[in-house]
């Protein structure tokens, strides 16, 4: 035991830090590739122009092209994947969402009938969080000149038990709508009232 230690402490330098600088050489030569595919996939396969790729999902993107989530007097542009997904700093929850989305849509392009798109409007909107809207609408109770609005967010923000409700209980024409016109909210003569509030 003593000679078989003392030989290993008396090989050179470089000798003992050649096998660790092989498997760390290796790893580097496999993983960065790997990592750098997925990395190029998942950034290619997140932005509205992909998902329009899908004939199925083409009319929910010319719907969203035309909404104020793309055309407004800020600049902001909210992609799918912003409403769709999880936010990206979950890292596994995101991956998951998306890996399960994607394949489902293509199963269903391949496997099912025909598409029933007023089915799957109704499913996405039922598994809509109001996280998700939080992510960008934030600041939602200081609304000085839309007390109603301000009054609407606040009873969904600090709901009584049993009268929870989502963002898109009203606002479920905001970004996917049939009128197929450009909604600029700066030069919008009506202001804009959440459809869903007529019904509450």
């Amino acid at each position: 035991m003593g000679r078989k230690g003392s030989s290993a402490a008396s090989k050179p330098f470089w000798k003992r830090a050649l096998k660790p600088a092989i498997l760390i050489a290796v790893g580097i030569l496999i993983a960065f590739p790997l990592f750098s595919m997925s990395y190029y996939t998942m950034v290619r396969t997140s932005t509205p122009d992909f998902c329009g790729s899908c004939h199925e999902i083409k009319p929910a993107v010319v719907a969203w092209r035309s909404s104020t989530h793309t055309n407004n007097a800020s600049g902001v542009v909210v992609d799918c994947m912003d409403c769709h997904l999880p936010a990206p700093q979950n890292t596994f929850e995101f991956f998951f969402a998306k890996s399960y989305h994607g394949l489902k849509d293509v199963a269903i392009h391949f496997f099912s009938g025909e598409y029933d798109r007023e089915k799957a409007r109704n499913n996405a909107l039922a598994a809509f969080e109001n996280s998700q809207c939080q992510k960008c609408h934030r600041n939602l109770l200081n609304m000085p000149y839309k007390r109603g609005a301000m009054l609407a967010h606040r009873s969904v923000l600090h709901a009584r038990p049993g009268y929870e409700k989502k963002c898109v209980d009203c606002h479920y024409d905001l970004v996917h709508s049939e009128r197929g016109l450009v909604m600029f909210r700066q030069t919008r003569k009506a202001p804009y009232q959440a459809k869903g509030l007529r019904q509450l």
